[in-house]
């Protein structure tokens, strides 16, 4: 396998929106992207008072997320209608300058292509997995890009593989062996402006022919807003689609890319991410679904690999090399 080392800097995973978010219709961008946006404003007045801090949650009207910061970038937009079967939600990010605070990769249980056109002209277009747990990582060389979230159930008819073949890794769209594969060189050539007429001129408005991928897109569509409220156990949801739990879990692994348990665990991490501000953890614990404040911060530090606290603070991870693009196997 080779491996080509590459900036994940922005597919930096966005907080505020689905399945917690505000645009569009609720089902579709309820898919497969739990969580929202924590605003992030200047440093000063973080209280050093470390008790204060752990009992209110981080202020953030008056502190700051130290990550995160390149999310502010982005200017996200809805799909047209031909193109919902296939995506949830196109973001754009402008060229930026490398920022001096670390940026964090937050857990996201969505595939997302990015295409992305450094400074000096050279371009990419990439798959990113969903991501199960986060990352760390300083920018290098200023660039920009283009973010399309794929639906649930998307992958395989897009990329030719499932979701769960690309959980964290980051690939070359070019190796996918799927109808996008195909014309990877020339998305990577389109100006952000040409993009969604292009992608309509090449896409068909049903992901599947014969209704199968259609009904599954449906359930999980369904399933995935409904876990993102994280109101609902995997057993009680099973029932409620009229699947058995491993019917649903070979769905989620197949056209998500995680399994229904941990699409939940990502989506109460990143509605905590979302509530902080003068909440206190332990209504913060409450309302997102957590039996405590222990244990949302046992759940937060497993994937995001400290407490919320201590990130709230930035004590975070040291930044790690960025993520290399590994080859399709």
């Amino acid at each position: 396998m080779t491996a080509t080392p590459i900036s994940m800097r922005h597919a930096v995973a966005d907080p505020e929106r689905p399945g917690i978010g505000s645009r569009g219709p609720a089902a579709a961008r309820g898919a497969g992207r739990p969580g929202r946006r924590p605003r992030v404003v200047a440093a000063e007045g973080v209280s050093p008072d470390r008790s204060d801090t752990e009992a209110r949650g981080p202020g953030l009207q008056h502190g700051r997320l130290p990550a995160l910061l390149v999310e502010r970038l982005e200017q996200a937009v809805t799909p047209s209608a031909a193109l919902r079967p296939w995506f949830t939600e196109i973001g754009y990010i402008p060229t930026a300058s490398a920022l001096a605070a670390p940026v964090a990769h937050v857990p996201e249980a969505v595939t997302t292509l990015v295409l992305r056109t450094e400074q000096s002209g050279r371009r990419d277009a990439l798959v990113l997995g969903p991501r199960t747990r986060a990352a760390y990582a300083r920018t290098e060389a200023p660039a920009g890009c283009v973010r399309l979230r794929l639906a649930p159930g998307a992958a395989l008819p897009l990329l030719g593989v499932t979701a769960g073949a690309l959980t964290d890794r980051i690939l070359r769209l070019s190796d996918m062996p799927g109808v996008a594969g195909g014309f990877a060189d020339r998305l990577a050539e389109l100006d952000p402006a040409e993009l969604v007429s292009f992608l309509e001129s090449r896409l068909p408005r049903r992901i599947g022919d014969d209704g199968m991928r259609d009904d599954h897109q449906r359930l999980l569509t369904a399933a995935t807003a409904a876990m993102a409220k994280g109101t609902a156990s995997v057993g009680d949801l099973a029932t409620e689609l009229a699947v058995s739990e491993r019917q649903l879990r070979n769905l989620f692994t197949a056209g998500i890319g995680v399994s229904p348990k941990h699409y939940a665990r990502i989506a109460r991490v990143r509605q905590v991410l979302a509530a902080a501000g003068n909440t206190p953890w332990s209504d913060i614990a409450t309302t997102t679904g957590y039996f405590d404040q222990s244990h949302m911060t046992a759940d937060f530090r497993s994937l995001m690999g400290v407490t919320p606290q201590r990130f709230s603070r930035g004590e975070l991870p040291a930044p790690a090399e960025c993520q290399a693009v590994t080859a399709l196997r």
